[in-house]
């Protein structure tokens, strides 16, 4: 059994307001609520599992310890994403020297002067 560290105890407004919070939260963010679950290893993307795993954190320090671990998981993926786009940008700046390598060794076959 998990020992209770919140002066407030869980309830099922918690769990609504919670619900509310999360589902705003992951539109603002673009994300899915299975991109969330999957980030917090979980086995399922279902809401009630996700909740579950949101109660554990509440009864190890409250609200505070849930808005803490949001917290962590937004900036987990802000800095997923920044790694993604540097990649993404190497990937099209490699490329497109490529294409311009190309065009230039096409163009030196062409004699210009017929």
């Amino acid at each position: 059994m998990v020992s209770s560290m919140s002066k407030e105890p869980w309830s099922k407004d918690i769990e609504e307001e919670l619900i509310l919070l999360i589902k705003d939260w992951l539109k603002q963010t673009g994300r899915t609520q299975s991109e969330l679950c999957q980030t917090l290893n979980l086995p399922s993307a279902r809401m009630p599992t996700l909740i579950e795993s949101l109660k554990k954190d509440f009864y190890a320090g409250g609200i505070p310890k849930i808005a803490n671990r949001l917290c962590e998981i937004e900036e987990l993926w802000i800095n997923n994403g920044e790694e993604k786009k540097k990649k993404s940008f190497e990937l099209n700046s490699s490329g497109q020297l490529d294409l311009l390598d190309e065009i230039c060794e096409d163009l030196s076959k062409i004699n210009f002067n017929k």
